[in-house]
């Protein structure tokens, strides 16, 4: 069976990106699972640029010989924050902060803000290296508001304050078989499945 190695070290993620993909006929590893264990420095000014690098520098790894390499970087844009944190989403605060304090910081930030004042987006880029040295990639998003307390259990993350008006509830409230269909993730997986 061919083989996708998948750029994370995230099991969380690799839970949504196993059944995002699980139709698409290739066998789905983490980093771990191929044996892969480096360092990558994330230096982009994108996500994009991040997701690329990623994904480059692992396909370059003898592990991932013959394999197609995807890589995301994702994140949270809060426009009344100038779209931070960004591409700097896990590193924002501290890389060890636990995205509860993180999450309550945002929420403060942005006291006294209502409606559209409130708006956020989660991005993904998602970058395909193919062993032939073809490098795709695919960009997703999901438009919502910073919501004014975290809710839900679902999900990880900025998924407790990121709330989706026309569902009436954060992504941490959604099912998630509900969040795959509708999340910059999810989306960017589907467009790199056409890809694949």
């Amino acid at each position: 069976m061919k083989k996708i190695i998948f750029a994370t070290g995230n099991e969380n993620k690799m839970v949504e990106i196993r059944m995002i993909l699980k139709d698409c006929g290739y066998e789905i590893l983490s980093m771990k699972q191929a044996g892969i264990d480096i360092d990558i420095v994330e230096d982009g000014k994108t996500f994009e640029e991040n997701a690329v690098i990623k994904a480059t520098a692992i396909s370059r790894c003898k592990e991932a010989e013959g394999c197609v390499v995807l890589a995301d970087d994702s994140g949270l844009e809060v426009d009344a924050m100038d779209k931070a944190p960004g591409i700097y989403s896990a590193r924002w605060e501290g890389e060890d902060t636990p995205y509860s304090i993180k999450n309550q910081k945002i929420i403060d930030r942005l006291e006294g803000l209502t409606g559209d004042a409130r708006s956020a987006r989660f991005v993904c880029a998602i970058a395909a290296a193919f062993p032939d040295g073809r490098v795709e990639t695919r960009r997703g998003t999901i438009e919502g508001q910073i919501a004014f307390a975290p809710a839900g259990e679902n999900g990880f993350g900025y998924d407790p304050i990121f709330y989706v008006p026309e569902f009436g509830k954060t992504t941490a409230e959604l099912a998630p078989e509900e969040k795959n269909k509708v999340s910059h993730r999810g989306r960017a997986l589907e467009m790199i499945k056409e890809v694949l």
